[in-house]
């Protein structure tokens, strides 16, 4: 048996090479088949796909708005780094280590940059290492012995190195193209946090026979970072997982002190990490699972299916082609991650932002789909993804030209009919970009129906730059919009008109997001609504009002009823306004 750790370890152990098994293997893949993805081209679609998003927009609502909220109050020393609070209210999601990156990056940066935009640059940070640990992970998963494709008699067949490579350029598209990681991904939230340290453990567990030093960095870090982002009960079950994974892989290729020394530092990084979350208190119980009924889980199932489209398909499908190496390495630690991210949606009443944490594995699944895509299933894709992503160009398109001239006048009136009050605006540079991207995309498909047909990643290029591409023109064409319909700023500057920066304003029923809108968006001075405060004026969420709730944290009778502001963009949403009554005594 060979040693799991090769003391010369490096892109090639030449013993990990030379092993082959006698299973069989559904990948017969030429050395043709496995040319190389112009790095410049694949460098400039993570590009396309990570910048926008976070450039140039507001806050958003709910999570994007409230976490940042956490994150200035850390800045502004207006609470415990230990326990952030937003206005006496704990984080629903009990996580430090994210509000703590977003408030250095807002104490660092300099005063000319904008504290929103500040607070972003560590998490578009996290979504590159998402992408590239979900690359280093599928790399070193294909460089096994039996993810390897089928030898030739003759020779020919792809070599192990290019073979890896190709596969992990298609796991990279495959979460590229991911419709359920598009907006969670660029939001200032815990749960992109989780989602690059799940990936960083990801790649540390599939990296740990080629490269252990870096592999044990990946996990400690990983390991910790998701406890000190909320998810230590995940971190946790990912630990014993990969140690249960590694073991299988002991006993079913290789063998060897260094093997066995690898689970027992797995294991002990897992425990110490329970341990300091323990002492931080960020163990909790918050288990909420679906109703017992058809509609719950119909429901379920349709958030499960658009989330992971169109990798999840795809993996079912790596899962039915390779059934025979169910207990490998490069389906095993997949299925982990997947189980885990899935365990996590059903145990949270279907939430999407644990979901999340699912998509790099079920990527890596559909990767290895690739090697037995038939001809015909893959120009199926192609056709469906050719037109599917060129019509939603097109409807991008028409309706930002009807919402700047009128014509054509269906599209105008549909566009003002829907959002009332939005007033489009025109800016150089977004619209130069959106012609770019979309003169990039005339040209890759011309190029893909042109070339590289023995490319095993050649099916998944269509999708992963038609979604780069209409995230671009959404986040370039239709930024003013999705401002308009996803931000506070409208509703605060209703409200401004009514109250003068850094007033005194009591609050009541105010959500989290609603609280850091009025400190961030109109500079207001909050306190809760008591009898013992003073302030001037008061605010209620209309949407949420308890009135005897409210009469018991302030009387009435005191104030005046001043105006009723809602949000344009959702009607069920506004906030009432008052002002004390002159008599009485302010400060």
């Amino acid at each position: 048996m060979l040693p799991f750790f090769c003391s010369n370890a490096g892109p090639n152990p030449p013993s990990v090479i030379a092993l082959r098994v006698n299973q069989p293997t559904p990948a017969i893949v030429s050395q043709e088949a496995v040319r190389r993805l112009p790095r410049p081209a694949l460098l400039l679609l993570c590009l396309a796909y990570v910048v926008p998003g976070f450039l140039g927009r507001e806050p958003w609502k709910n999570a994007d708005v409230a976490g940042f909220g956490y994150m200035s109050a850390l800045a502004r020393g207006a609470t415990s780094w230990l326990q952030p609070q937003l206005l006496g209210q704990d984080s629903a999601s009990q996580s430090l280590l994210p509000y703590w990156l977003g408030a250095w990056a807002m104490k660092l940066s300099p005063s000319w940059v904008a504290a929103d935009f500040a607070a972003r640059i560590p998490f578009l940070l996290l979504l590159a290492l998402t992408l590239a640990a979900t690359w280093y992970a599928v790399y070193y998963l294909a460089r096994g012995p039996q993810a390897q494709p089928v030898s030739f008699a003759f020779g020919g067949e792809a070599r192990p190195t290019d073979y890896a490579r190709a596969i992990a350029d298609g796991a990279l598209l495959a979460l590229i193209a991911s419709l359920g990681l598009l907006q969670l991904s660029h939001e200032t939230t815990p749960a992109l946090a989780q989602l690059g340290f799940c990936t960083l453990c990801f790649f540390g567990l599939a990296a740990l026979p080629y490269r252990p030093i870096a592999a044990i960095a990946g996990l400690s870090i990983g390991l910790g970072g998701l406890g000190l982002s909320g998810a230590p009960a995940l971190a946790t079950l990912i630990g014993l997982g990969g140690a249960l994974v590694q073991v299988q892989a002991i006993d079913g290729i290789e063998s060897g002190v260094r093997a066995r020394t690898g689970v027992w530092v797995i294991l002990a990084i897992s425990v110490l990490m329970g341990l300091g979350s323990w002492a931080l208190g960020l163990w909790h119980w918050r288990v909420v699972w679906p109703d017992a009924n058809w509609a719950e889980w119909h429901s379920l199932g349709q958030l499960w299916l658009w989330f992971c489209w169109p990798a999840g398909p795809l993996a079912l499908w790596t899962l039915w082609r390779w059934r025979r190496q169910r207990w490998s390495r490069h389906l095993a630690l997949p299925l982990l991650f997947a189980g885990v991210g899935f365990a996590g949606s059903l145990s949270s009443a279907g939430s999407d932002r644990a979901l999340l944490l699912a998509l790099p594995a079920i990527a890596a699944l559909a990767a290895f789909s690739l090697p037995t895509l038939s001809r015909s299933l893959s120009a199926l894709i192609d056709w469906f993804t050719l037109l599917f992503f060129s019509g939603g160009a097109l409807f991008f398109w028409v309706y930002w030209v009807a919402a700047q001239s009128g014509v054509p006048n269906a599209a105008a009136a549909s566009v003002a009919r829907r959002f009332p009050g939005f007033i489009p605006s025109f800016s150089i540079l977004p619209f130069l970009l959106a012609c770019l991207a979309t003169l990039a995309w005339i040209w890759l498909v011309r190029w893909r129906t042109g070339r590289q047909r023995a490319a095993i990643w050649k099916s998944l290029v269509l999708p992963a730059s038609g979604t780069a591409l209409c995230w671009l023109l959404a986040m370039t064409l239709w930024l003013p919009l999705a401002d308009y319909t996803r931000s506070y700023a409208p509703l605060m500057r209703e409200l401004s008109t009514h109250i003068q920066p850094k007033a005194c304003v009591q609050v009541h029923a105010m959500t989290r997001a609603q609280i850091a809108a009025l400190q961030f968006h109109a500079g207001l001075d909050l306190e809760p609504a008591t009898w013992q405060a003073k302030c001037p004026w008061l605010l209620v969420n209309a949407s949420a009002i308890e009135p005897a709730r409210l009469q018991q944290a302030s009387d009435l009778r005191h104030w005046t009823l001043v105006q009723t502001i809602q949000r344009p963009a959702d009607r069920q949403e506004s906030v009432l306004l008052f002002r004390r009554i002159a008599s009485e005594p302010t400060p």
